[in-house]
């Protein structure tokens, strides 16, 4: 199984936005964090091919990104998995993870820090300090050979907004 991170596009400022006395987990991603999610995506479908199982965490800003990607993989089914918020536990979303064995390809849309701690369990184990962060819109492609369990990925690429923008066609 490959598990593709993405973290989510350029949300509104959220000070800005705390006035407004809504929900932070309402806050929607500005317009140019949409065009540029839009590029980003376009080079993310030239790197990943092919995504089965398409996860995203219920806040507004990472179901927006989501729907970006969704439509640069032709319509992938969306799912909302709890287990993406930002409090949520990397053993819940584990086992939601395993729960799709037979998927190929699986893609995760969140936030940050829980995406570089999960990235960092993943890849060696512990839930140390990360050892990659994931700025909005950038995206890593982690590999299983054989059961997802943490310290059982192999990390096969990580790209940053930008350089998702300029694989795009």
């Amino acid at each position: 199984m490959q598990l593709l991170i993405v973290r989510h596009a350029v949300a509104e400022d959220r000070e800005e936005f705390a006035r407004t006395g809504r929900d932070d987990g309402e806050r929607p991603l500005t317009r140019s964090g949409r065009r540029r999610m839009e590029r980003g995506a376009r080079g993310l479908r030239r790197v990943v091919p092919r995504i089965d199982v398409l996860a995203t965490s219920p806040l507004v800003r990472a179901a927006q990104t989501a729907a970006i990607v969704a439509r640069a993989y032709d319509g992938a089914t969306r799912e909302t998995v709890n287990e993406l918020l930002p409090s949520g536990r990397y053993k819940d979303f584990l086992r939601w993870l395993r729960a799709r064995h037979d998927a190929r390809v699986v893609a995760a849309v969140g936030h940050e820090p829980y995406l570089s701690g999960l990235v960092t369990l993943l890849l060696t184990g512990k839930n140390d300090a990360p050892v990659i962060e994931l700025k909005k819109g950038a995206a890593c492609l982690l590999d299983f050979a054989g059961d997802v369990r943490p310290g059982k990925a192999v990390l096969r690429w990580a790209l940053t907004p930008g350089q998702l923008r300029r694989l795009r066609r």
